[in-house]
């Protein structure tokens, strides 16, 4: 039997295998369509629409310095790279001061692109979450197209001439683009046949990494449609979904002071206030914060502050959300024999 025949014949076991569960999984993979449907209803009105887009990214920068305590609260995580944590943020400082001596309009394409691919990679990762769930360990294909659709529909939306001055660049390589449009398209389809194929060869499938993966589909698509709302439903679920994955992934990665070696933060989630008071205590600093330096600081003040906190979370999320480390992987219930 040849090796695609034997593929054919393999039926997959489906498992559903949430997150946490039914409810707060469809919550997290739907969050962005508030942000979107807000989009279309203040379509036309540029006061709402500008105040629209400031409140989500607010609400995004919101969620970048929970990084911090999931890193220096947490000994296991802070003697994996001691060198790296230790050295990290004097350099980003001194980047970040440097950084604020350019031209505005370079930070913002640097940073834009930075996190455009970072919330890319959580969408990724959550993916693999689902995936992992049910032994599967291969997730080039998803990683690809994923990555491949997102460029195809920025390039497709650029090419549409919508919102030109959201997508300036887009348009200025508008020739450049039209070349290689055919070749996105068909590398797409080429990986949707693959990924297909692939789940169909799997022992076992997890139909909630499917609804999740197209809703991301859908996510992405819409920026094709309206540049505006698929850029705060994509900015705005990024932070939601790393407030609930995180309030989730607590409680299991810390679940007694012998598994986690007495981390402050393990102890804070096992006080009587558990992983909810813990984000509802973060988040009312993190806002204050926020809020005061939007009130009674300087521009300069806020823009060091949160680029810095955000170069940090950018880099430090590559480092600390790995499933082969045994804490996180403990912290989404997946054996590490998966």
């Amino acid at each position: 039997m040849t090796a695609l025949a034997a593929s054919a014949a393999i039926t997959p076991v489906r498992r559903v295998r949430w997150v946490r569960g039914p409810a707060w999984d469809l919550a997290m993979a739907l969050s962005w369509i508030p942000f979107s449907v807000a989009a279309f209803m203040f379509a036309g009105d540029v006061d709402r629409i500008a105040w629209l887009v400031g409140i989500t990214m607010l609400f995004s920068v919101s969620h970048q310095p929970l990084t911090m305590p999931l890193v220096y609260a947490d000994a296991h995580v802070y003697k994996s790279r001691p060198l790296i944590y230790s050295l990290t943020p004097p350099v980003i400082v001194l980047l970040v001061l440097i950084g604020l001596q350019l031209d505005p309009v370079v930070i913002a394409v640097v940073a834009g692109v930075w996190n455009a691919g970072h919330t890319l990679q959580q969408r990724y990762g959550i993916t693999r979450i689902y995936g992992r769930k049910v032994g599967q360990g291969d997730g080039t294909v998803e990683h690809r197209l994923l990555w491949t659709m997102l460029v195809l529909a920025l390039t497709v939306a650029g090419l549409g001439g919508r919102n030109q001055q959201g997508l300036t660049i887009l348009t200025d390589a508008a020739p450049v683009a039209r070349v290689l449009l055919p070749f996105l398209i068909a590398y797409v389809v080429y990986l949707v046949v693959r990924w297909a194929r692939q789940e169909l060869a799997s022992e076992q499938v997890n139909p909630a990494k499917w609804f999740y993966l197209g809703s991301s589909t859908a996510l992405i698509g819409l920026t094709i449609v309206s540049p505006i709302a698929g850029f705060v439903g994509y900015v705005g679920s990024h932070a939601a979904e790393y407030y609930l994955i995180v309030h989730n992934h607590l409680g299991d990665r810390y679940p007694d002071e012998v598994t986690d070696g007495g981390a402050p933060l393990g102890r804070a989630v096992r006080s009587r206030f558990g992983p909810l008071g813990l984000m509802v205590t973060y988040a009312l600093i993190v806002w204050a914060l926020i809020l005061g330096l939007l009130a009674w600081g300087t521009y300069e003040m806020y823009a060091f502050t949160f680029l810095t906190l955000g170069a940090m979370h950018l880099f430090y999320d590559g480092l600390i959300w790995k499933l082969r480390r045994p804490e996180v992987a403990r912290g989404f219930q997946i054996s590490q024999a998966d």
